[in-house]
């Protein structure tokens, strides 16, 4: 059985248990828009969404503010925090050293370097698949007192030496950022540049993708997106200091600056045939830089992204020459349903829109009958629950705390992990949904 894995930087996977004929030609323009202002004016989220067809636009929306205290509305050239799909940019050119035959896969990392632990056993293959064994130091306890400040590559090598390993090179695959800021590092030391500079000179700058570029400040006057949680309000999120993650997360794009970058990788424009063959073979379900993503009987690579209060998707159905990709800079109803609909719609399925019910106003007294530790025989993590004002707090072992929003009775979410928590406080339990698993668990006397 796998843990939990409540990371600050993840991928998500779209599905749907519905079924109805496809088309990936005209497509229900007003239901799409429909749909979107049903989650804007109902204040289930803010973003913007972008789809191509052959490399072609075919449709593109934004709602929302770039930034809510100055009223500044957010538009289709507003630029978004990418989080994690910047490690799709990563391995691209990851790809692009080994075509010319300045790196391989099987080099070690100790070549680079050999102070990180199990350096002389991982290779940059296994970085790129998550399967090195190095801890996810974005998953370390004190993360959240760190993140928003700037870090020297020799502070962050340093934290990575000290968390250490979590299972032997190649054993399995288990996500973890450390791999991309590595990867990073060794693209910066083979062509002797900054990372920022290496990404324009080998995909921006070729490509033309005016807006996507290595981030830094957030700036609503040049078009860059704030982050938002929503509480009664959207609430001003966290802004993680972008020294941190380098390729693992610290892109910054729009939807149709990512649609154009998919359809470019996967028309060989970004990397040779057989390299994007490398990036396709999955193993462990898991390619290099990207994954499966499945709707229905299709079948599209991509990555999703979660920074702060970003959360974004990227993908391309090879079989339809279709490219998608949502951004986000508040979230109430999950990235995977509003794409869902966007899918379902664009590709003729039945769809209707969901009945968004209020959410449950708790105060400080009502968490009261959630605290507590809870934890299972058959469930390798404890998660303590903890409060903090009108909010719920939960915390598995070993990982970052995390804000749990209520959305029926007894039942929270965290949207970054695709997780639900449901009480039973007459029964002293709780019940953890993730990932299609689900698991009971008991609070601890």
């Amino acid at each position: 059985m796998k843990a939990i894995n409540i990371a600050l930087s993840i991928f998500l996977l779209t599905y749907s248990a519905c079924s109805q004929n496809q088309s990936s030609g005209e497509f229900d323009q007003v239901k799409m828009d429909s749909l979107f202002a049903k989650i804007d004016t109902e204040k289930q989220g803010m973003g913007s969404i972008s789809i191509s067809r052959n490399g072609e636009p075919v449709y593109q929306n934004t709602f929302g503010y770039a930034d809510v205290a100055e009223d500044i509305p957010a538009n289709a050239t507003t630029i978004y925090r990418i989080g994690s799909i910047s490690k799709t940019f990563t391995s691209a050119i990851i790809m692009q050293l080994v075509e010319e035959e300045k790196l391989a896969l099987a080099t070690k990392l100790n070549e680079y370097f050999p102070q990180i632990p199990n350096a002389d056993k991982i290779t940059v293959e296994q970085m790129l698949r998550h399967r090195s064994g190095l801890f996810n130091f974005t998953s370390a306890e004190d993360y959240t007192e760190w993140m928003e400040e700037p870090k020297s590559q020799e502070e962050l090598l340093q934290k990575m030496i000290d968390n250490g390993t979590v299972f032997e090179p190649g054993e399995k695959a288990e996500y973890s950022n450390t791999n991309y800021v590595l990867l990073s590092y060794i693209a910066e030391k083979i062509d002797d540049a900054a990372f920022a500079d290496i990404l324009k000179g080998r995909i921006t700058g070729p490509l033309q993708l005016e807006h996507t570029y290595y981030g830094g400040k957030i700036n609503p006057q040049e078009n860059e997106a704030r982050s938002y949680t929503l509480q009664d309000d959207w609430q001003l999120a966290t802004e993680t200091d972008m020294s941190i993650p380098v390729g693992a997360g610290a892109l910054v794009s729009t939807p149709t600056d990512l649609t154009t970058f998919f359809n470019a990788l996967f028309s060989g424009e970004v990397v040779s045939e057989s390299s994007l063959k490398e990036m396709t073979d999955l193993v462990d379900e898991i390619g290099l830089g990207m994954f499966q993503i499945p709707f229905h009987d299709k079948r599209a690579f991509g990555h999703g992204g979660g920074i702060d209060g970003f959360r974004s998707n990227a993908a391309y159905f090879p079989s339809d020459s279709v490219a998608i990709a949502y951004t986000s800079n508040g979230v109430e109803v999950g990235i995977n349903d509003i794409l869902i609909g966007a899918l379902s719609i664009y590709f003729g399925r039945d769809y209707e829109f969901p009945e968004f019910k209020p959410r449950p106003k708790l105060s400080s007294e009502d968490l009261d009958a959630y605290l507590g530790v809870y934890s299972s025989p058959t469930f390798p993590l404890k998660v303590t629950i903890t409060k903090d004002g009108n909010s719920l707090i939960g915390q598995a072992t070993g990982q970052p705390s995390f804000t749990l929003k209520a959305y029926e009775v007894d039942k929270f979410r965290f949207d970054a992990a695709q997780l639900k928590l449901e009480f039973i406080p007459e029964e002293d339990k709780m019940i953890l949904r993730q990932g299609g698993g689900e698991f009971e668990l008991t609070k601890e006397e």
